[in-house]
């Protein structure tokens, strides 16, 4: 039976054909640690494009990665992120903000196989910071 299911794999979230124009870092000037904390952290269930290892193609396993992907890209896609009205960005990157200072995300089941996404208290408070003078930026505006 572990053999035969071994035979189902569902189709990889990675595309090459995503439409660049709504990436959430084209839309804002994401300084590049942010950039980067975010996409070791949170691009590989929330993008369209999920950096695979070894054992993600083992199953069950694997459809149990593909059910966070799916979940996570439901919730907030970065590739999708400008396609969202402004008032809705505005509460993904709260709610972004809110997940990482509570410690809800990353997902510790998605840590404890991927130790280069946890994020330290230094890179948390970047991407908290930088959040916060992007809804500082926006109160201006208006």
């Amino acid at each position: 039976m572990f053999v035969a299911i071994q035979f189902y794999q569902p189709k990889q979230n990675i595309s090459s054909s995503f439409d660049i124009g709504k990436n959430f870092s084209n839309n804002y000037k994401v300084p590049p640690s942010v950039l980067n904390s975010l996409q070791k952290a949170c691009y590989d269930c929330h993008s369209n494009d999920t950096k695979y290892l070894w054992y993600d193609y083992i199953q069950p396993g694997r459809m149990f990665v593909e059910s966070h992907i799916k979940n996570g890209k439901e919730e907030l896609n970065f590739n999708e992120f400008t396609s969202y009205s402004n008032r809705k960005q505005q509460s993904k990157l709260e709610a972004i903000s809110k997940q990482i200072k509570s410690g809800d995300m990353p997902l510790s089941s998605y840590t404890l196989l991927h130790y280069d996404a946890v994020l330290n208290e230094t890179q948390k408070q970047e991407i908290i910071t930088w959040i916060n003078s992007i809804k500082e930026n926006s109160l201006s505006k208006n």
